[in-house]
């Protein structure tokens, strides 16, 4: 019998009524044998996650505040849980166990990843399946990249008769203490467990059927896209598509495993499939998804493309400085950096005046109201008249670009223009590319 890997995210997960519809997909297929799950996350619009309550836990402990009224409000979504669903377990023991752990183990990545726990050893208990600790096979590294003898390890705990259900979001350094994976890792950690057991299909679950063609809340009624590439995907979840995270196709994509995503509350719905590579069509572009809240920093310097060793000095310091950059774009005299804002913090000024110091640039200019916005599609950069028709669908709109990347990949055109176009640029860049 083949074997299905199946997430549920935290929306699948949000109380008792959701519960009962995540069991009812598991039963539907005996071939779903491995179940992954994010901790329970908000009921209604106003709502608050459980990992926000948990990280805020962690920032009180460090402010030497009392946990107590926090983790209250915790205890009574998983109690609430628990009796509506009569689930025979002693949950105000583990709950209890868990206070107690965090208070002795303050670190963030152990707190925050007592919602994953928890709604594991729940949901385990009530399927009478198997419950698998991550903190004991799956390790990390610090770079966040998953230690290669995970997937054995691991493969060999989640294998065997009956339903396994593990806890996502989290794993353990090669020390052995718990390290969680950035906010949505959940999806990653399903990914892992399909990798380790050699699974037919990844399914993650979540609130929706799939992806876009476009935001929903900038387009009306974008198309649904039926099937993407493991690239498509991967620029289109970078770059704000939030449906899946994009590090979760790494460990699929080498042994090529399908990923599909569906949606719980319309399991027999329409649903996006990722694969390595989907058959060719008549589509230029698949997607279009954007950010927001860039730095463009540009420097000039005359006869830079004989300085050897000028880009690396000027890519190093914001290396110094613990800054990820997105993208580099250059010319003959001149080079740029886009960075987001989130990453440089208040870091800009040192930034800038190292950069005049070392470098003694011609010309330095700041560019704060950047957005980016990149187009996706297999291949569609080969498609004679592509690039003049995307950049003539803005010119018709009075928006100008900031930007253009091409890159090095054949999928994907960036282009910035400021944050006030944003909005009217993915409108104007979906109406043409349509189909």
């Amino acid at each position: 019998m083949s074997l299905k890997v199946c997430k549920f995210g935290g929306s699948s997960l949000a109380d008792a009524e959701h519960f009962l519809k995540v069991r009812a997909i598991i039963n539907s297929d005996p071939e779903r044998k491995v179940v992954v799950v994010s901790a329970p996350g908000k009921r209604f619009s106003d709502d608050v996650k459980i990992t926000d309550m948990l990280l805020l836990c962690h920032s009180m402990l460090e402010q030497g505040l009392d946990i107590a009224p926090v983790f209250q409000k915790i205890r009574t979504r998983y109690k609430e849980i628990v009796q509506d669903l009569n689930i025979d377990i002693h949950i105000d023991a583990l709950l209890d166990e868990t206070e107690n752990d965090m208070r002795t183990i303050a670190t963030k990545d152990f707190m925050a990843s007592r919602g994953e726990y928890l709604c594991g050893k729940i949901i385990a208990t009530w399927l009478g399946a198997r419950f698998v600790e991550p903190a004991e096979f799956l390790q990390i590294e610090s770079n966040g990249l998953i230690k290669e003898e995970t997937y054995e390890r691991l493969g060999e705990q989640l294998k065997g008769d009956g339903l396994v259900v593990m806890p996502g979001f989290y794993g353990c350094t090669p020390a052995g203490k718990v390290k969680t994976f950035s906010r949505g890792g959940s999806d990653i950690s399903g990914a892992v467990a399909a990798r380790a057991v050699r699974a037919e299909l990844y399914e993650n679950w979540t609130d929706v059927n799939g992806f876009m063609m476009a935001d929903p809340r900038l387009v009306e009624n974008p198309k649904h896209i039926e099937t993407l590439t493991y690239k498509e995907l991967r620029e289109l979840a970078y770059m704000g598509a939030n449906v899946l995270h994009d590090e979760s196709i790494y460990p699929v994509s080498e042994p090529g495993i399908p990923i599909e995503i569906k949606n719980t509350n319309d399991p027999d719905g329409s649903f996006t499939r990722i694969v390595a590579r989907r058959p060719k069509d008549d589509r230029i572009v698949t997607g279009i998804a954007g950010r927001k809240d860039f730095y463009l920093i540009q420097i000039e310097k005359i006869l830079m493309n004989k300085m050897v060793g000028f880009g690396r000095r000027f890519l190093q310091i914001f290396e110094s400085h613990g800054v990820n950059f997105e993208h580099a774009p250059t010319g003959i005299d001149t080079m740029s950096v886009i960075v987001r804002k989130e990453f440089i913090g208040e870091q800009l000024p040192s930034i800038l005046e190292e950069i005049k110091r070392t470098l003694q640039p011609d010309r330095l200019e700041v560019t704060d109201n950047l957005a980016l916005i990149a187009t996706v599609g297999q291949g569609m950069i080969r498609c004679v008249g592509f690039a003049g028709r995307l950049c003539t669908a803005l010119s018709k709109r009075g928006i100008n670009l900031q930007v253009i990347d091409l890159g090095s990949t054949q999928d994907n055109m960036i282009v910035g223009v400021e944050l006030n176009d944003f909005e009217e640029a993915v409108r104007a860049i979906y109406e043409e590319f349509e189909q």
